[in-house]
């Protein structure tokens, strides 16, 4: 791979993991195009690790109130943190039933997902979604205060679609919570926070192929630059969500 694919896989990977439109399709297209063939996740999940830190720096604060929020709420009682602590448990499940079907369809998806004509019928069937769900206009929607544990299971379900190059992950949770009729601003901002976890379990999961040498056909220069405009990229693809 050279330094200039590295910077397009960078770029796309950047703009497309906050957006509905699948990272890891679009990943599988440069691939196609550029007559690469990555070996395993390891490669897509170094570009999606860059992503996860440019969520962790963005919404840095964020972070740092739910952890605090719900310690306090576990320790000390407090009301006012009940809030925080019930919605890192929405993410704590969610993130557990996606981890659990993921690693059972994760081996699947890798050998017979990864079509041209997988990806192009589950970008458009995501596209035809999104318009879909746009187009509701719903009489009340819930905001954070108002989530429940129904709604962290269905978005935990959804979000395992994403296993399915062309189903974005974002763009899954992003349905499933708007069709649950939570507003839009709280369903972005679970979609952004899902990530962390999901990214993070992936990463730890690749840590064998990297020992195995998963990546040394890239070239260490190549996986560098991917990874560092995949940074910046995603942190323009979270301002521009």
């Amino acid at each position: 791979m050279s330094v200039f694919e590295a910077i397009i896989f960078g770029i796309v990977q950047g703009l497309t993991e906050f957006l509905p439109i699948s990272s890891t399709a679009h990943l599988v297209i440069l691939q196609f195009i550029f007559g690469t063939n990555f070996q395993g996740l390891t490669f897509e999940i170094l570009l999606h690790v860059a992503s996860m830190l440019a969520v962790v720096l963005f919404f840095r604060k964020d972070i740092l109130a739910i952890v605090t929020g719900s310690l306090r709420f576990m320790f000390e009682k407090k009301r006012e943190d009940r809030g925080a602590f019930l919605f890192a448990l929405y993410l704590i499940i969610a993130t557990a039933i996606t981890g659990a079907l993921g690693l059972i369809l994760e081996d699947a998806a890798e050998q017979f997902l990864k079509s041209p004509f997988v990806i192009a019928g589950a970008l458009f069937l995501t596209g035809v979604f999104l318009l879909i769900i746009e187009r509701i206009k719903f009489t009340h929607t819930r905001s954070v205060n108002e989530m429940n544990f129904i709604d962290a299971i269905v978005v935990g379900l959804a979000q395992t679609l994403a296993v399915i190059p062309g189903v974005s992950r974002s763009g899954s949770t992003l349905i499933a919570s708007l069709a649950l009729g939570i507003d839009k601003k709280t369903a972005i901002r679970f979609s952004f926070l899902l990530s962390i976890p999901v990214i993070l379990g992936s990463s730890v999961l690749a840590i064998g192929d990297l020992f195995q040498g998963g990546m040394t056909d890239a070239g260490t220069v190549p996986l560098i630059t991917a990874f560092v405009v995949t940074f910046i990229f995603s942190i323009i693809g979270i301002k521009c969500s």
